[in-house]
């Protein structure tokens, strides 16, 4: 066989061999791409995003996107071509499958957690909005948790409201545990609640839930030392002066925050926020309307440029990321609470661009 025609077919099975390979070898990465992006002032599923009832609401036009960013899955076996390409392409990020489920997390335990994480945004949403309206949000002291096999199982719930330990009234969850931990390991604590069912009832009714009941239970030694404990974590409920609902399925995570409070005022206020622009966005945010950073900024941007989005309300934090590659014709507006955001749609409404709070490189 002549050296040419030999080192060619060489070349060729080793080339065939490295193609087998990295359609074959797995390798432990994911990949993030522009996910899509749903009008809070719209609909989704065929019905509205934002459902208000029991309060004066007002027409809306325009777009307050919210974002997402699409992700492989936890079983999902990449190989070395894919990550190749993923690497190379631009819309696409290919990251080590640790940063997506941590510690061997499994799709069903990642989907939980972000599951639970998107429900505390749109209580935070709710709160942050009303806040800015100057609408009054008052809180109540609730179990959140019941520990199983603890003391507490069976005699209290999640949900029920906690008005009295020990006779002494709680105004805020730290208030619970100082008052069980006055007492030593297997004496009796009593609570003063209203059950949970009823506590629902009372504020469906548009009242205030009166104490119904009392509980009486004998505290066990913590784990961590002589603590008494009874077994329950206190959390903090809010009681909403109307209804608001936030109906999306299919998405996790708390990055919408923003985007739903900001859907939530201008449902509730006569002006349009966004004078029939197409504004989208991102952010978690808290119950002060303080805005978070979040993940994926990049392909959340390309989403919102692909789907018609002209500005994009980034988080401060996000903002040196997001500046590094903007998609044409998309403006980034830099946001660290829900007042700035707000006044910078008051800004766009008037035409006031130049003044509008940017994003830029360090």
């Amino acid at each position: 066989m002549p050296r040419r025609t030999a080192t060619m077919l060489a070349s060729t099975l080793v080339l065939i061999t490295l193609l087998c390979v990295g359609v074959l070898v797995p390798v432990p990465y994911a990949e993030m791409s522009p996910g899509p992006t749903v009008n809070t002032l719209g609909e989704a599923g065929g019905e509205p995003v934002l459902q208000i009832s029991g309060h004066q609401t007002y027409p809306t036009d325009g777009h307050l996107n919210m974002t997402t960013v699409r992700v492989t899955s936890a079983d999902y076996r990449m190989n070395v071509v894919e990550a190749v390409y993923g690497w190379l392409a631009h819309d696409n990020v290919v990251v080590p499958k640790e940063t997506l489920y941590p510690d061997g997390k499994t799709e069903e335990q990642s989907s939980q957690e972000n599951a639970e994480e998107f429900s505390q945004s749109q209580e935070s949403a709710k709160v942050a909005a009303l806040n800015e309206l100057k609408i009054p949000v008052t809180t109540r002291v609730v179990v959140a948790t019941v520990v199983k096999d603890s003391p507490a199982q069976g005699k209290l719930h999640a949900g029920d409201v906690i008005k009295a330990v020990d006779g002494v009234a709680v105004k805020e969850p730290g208030d619970v545990a100082k008052q069980v931990t006055k007492r030593k390991p297997g004496d009796p604590v009593e609570f003063t609640i209203v059950p949970a069912k009823e506590a629902a009832a009372a504020e469906k009714a548009g009242k205030e839930p009166t104490a119904t009941g009392k509980v009486t239970i004998t505290t066990v030694k913590s784990q961590e030392g002589d603590r008494a404990i009874v077994g329950i974590q206190a959390g903090t409920d809010h009681v909403f002066p109307f209804t608001i609902d936030i109906k999306l399925a299919d998405v996790g995570g708390p990055s919408a925050g923003l985007m739903f409070a900001l859907g939530i005022v201008d449902k509730l206020t006569p002006e349009s926020l966004t004078d029939g622009k197409f504004i989208a966005g991102t952010g978690t945010i808290d119950e002060k309307g303080k805005v978070g950073p979040i993940g994926g900024i990049e392909m959340k941007l390309v989403g919102a440029r692909n789907a018609g989005a002209r500005y994009f309300l980034t988080p401060a934090d996000n903002c040196e990321a997001a500046a590094s590659d903007i998609p044409d014709g998309l403006t980034l507006i830099k946001v660290d609470t829900i007042d700035d955001a707000t006044k910078s749609l008051e800004k766009l409404r008037k035409g006031d661009t130049k003044s509008l709070p940017s994003c830029s490189k360090s």
